[in-house]
């Protein structure tokens, strides 16, 4: 189940004092909270092709609406391989609609670009909750159709509505196990929630981050857009308690993985900007805990904070992994879920992450230039322009990155080896991009 533009930091159990998120906090109790996932290119549809492919943007979405390419695989495939049943409901964006053409609600993603899902019940792209249009099917049996409430909680009735099938199958012989994905666009802007979900959200009683500018229009903006942004997730927590609540009648609870997560973050006046495609932490960070109960057969489970870096590329293949599905070879990612279960580690985990922009989009209030860069494991930010470094940050000690040292030569030798590192990244992932030499 994820969300769209949902940074890490908004959720009461990453510490934020504005949002309560109790369905969340407990699901990271019982389970893993990866503290340390990002979205290495912040933006929808590069965050999704790799999402369901675990590949890098530049070898399969480089920017924004442009398609998943014809004849790639998703993680749909080795889920059907192993005799799963697949599912998607919710905002793909993986279609490749301009939305200069016509509005994404209307346009209909053709059945070989559904990513090859036994059930897709889905739409390209919407930023109209309460006016959401969603299709499927094919030929005879295509639909399409508005759905008549607020999009949050009508694509989780679509969800239940396919649990309790799946658990009322389960109590006949040979049913195959499922795997199912929810993808909502709240809390993207517009920042709209429906009423019961605003009302406690006052603007000026918000705590705003440090780095955002105080007392100008900026502030004002944040403090407007955040009220909303923080109803809409509260109403996205309370849907999560749905679906639990579902998995429960259905007597699916105790063998079925939740993974909770986003695409990317959103700024909200951070550093004087708005929305995603920028490499600072809120723009980057993403939230992604796993709970869920399982068999005995898995050896257990673990708990607690996790502060492995965790990469769009990830996700997939830790999804396998949890299933005890290896990953197929043509994804790219490394599968983490050795940090929920009991089982080795199926490969090194990488001493960094690696962060890109491909293509820019030109959209307004945020960064619009091809860039690359690395987060460490011990707490390093480097990112560069085209043979120009940008943003040096230690976050150990600057977490809300106050203090930009890419031009400091006090930090000379760790900008050098930061250069060095987004260098084999490049290389290792057969990408282009000129970085400086030091």
């Amino acid at each position: 189940m994820f969300g769209d533009q949902h940074r890490a930091q908004a959720l009461s159990v990453n510490g934020d004092p504005n949002v309560r998120t109790p369905h969340v906090d407990n699901l990271a109790e019982m389970g893993v909270n990866f503290t340390h996932a990002l979205s290495g290119f912040p933006l929808c549809c590069p965050f999704r092709g790799s999402l369901v492919t675990g590949r890098y943007p530049h070898h399969c979405v480089p920017g924004h609406e442009y398609p998943l390419p014809d004849g790639q695989p998703t993680l749909a495939q080795p889920f059907k391989e192993n005799g799963y049943q697949t599912a998607y409901f919710g905002k793909w964006h993986l279609g490749g609609h301009h939305e200069r053409d016509y509005r994404g609600a209307n346009f209909i993603v053709p059945p070989a670009k559904r990513g090859g899902f036994d059930t897709w019940v889905g739409y390209e792209n919407n930023n109209s909750q309460y006016d959401c249009w969603v299709h499927g099917g094919a030929g005879k049996d295509a639909f399409h159709y508005r759905l008549p409430g607020y999009e949050t909680d009508e694509l989780t009735n679509l969800l239940i509505k396919y649990i309790k099938e799946r658990g009322e199958e389960a109590k006949r012989p040979g049913a195959k196990p499922f795997f199912a994905a929810l993808s909502v666009q709240p809390p993207h802007n517009p920042y709209q929630a429906p009423a019961g979900d605003r009302i406690e959200y006052q603007q000026g009683q918000l705590t705003l981050r440090p780095n955002v500018p105080r007392g100008g229009e900026v502030e004002a903006t944040a403090r407007r857009d955040l009220a909303g942004y923080y109803a809409m997730i509260g109403n996205l927590d309370f849907n999560l308690g749905r679906v639990r609540q579902a998995l429960r009648e259905a007597a699916l609870e105790f063998n079925t993985h939740l993974i909770f997560f986003s695409d990317h973050g959103d700024m909200h006046g951070s550093h004087g900007m708005y929305l995603k495609t920028n490499p600072y932490e809120e723009s980057i960070r993403v939230p992604f805990v796993i709970g869920g109960e399982m068999p005995a057969a898995y050896g257990g489970r673990r708990r607690g904070r996790v502060p492995a870096l965790l990469n769009h590329v990830d996700i997939a293949p830790t999804t396998l992994g949890l299933c005890g599905i290896k990953k197929p070879s043509w994804m790219e990612g490394v599968d983490l879920s050795h940090h929920r279960i009991n089982k080795p580690a199926a490969q090194a985990e990488p001493d960094s992450a690696y962060l890109q922009q491909v293509v820019p989009t030109g959209h307004p209030n945020s960064i619009n230039k091809p860039y690359r860069g690395v987060v460490t494991r011990d707490g390093w930010k480097y990112v560069c322009f085209a043979n120009q470094s940008w943003l040096l940050f230690n976050l150990n000690e600057d977490p809300y990155e106050l203090a930009n040292q890419a031009h400091n030569n006090r930090y000379r030798a760790e900008r050098k080896k930061l250069i060095d590192r987004t260098r084999q990244w490049i290389a290792d992932t057969g990408d282009k991009f000129e970085v400086p030499e030091d």
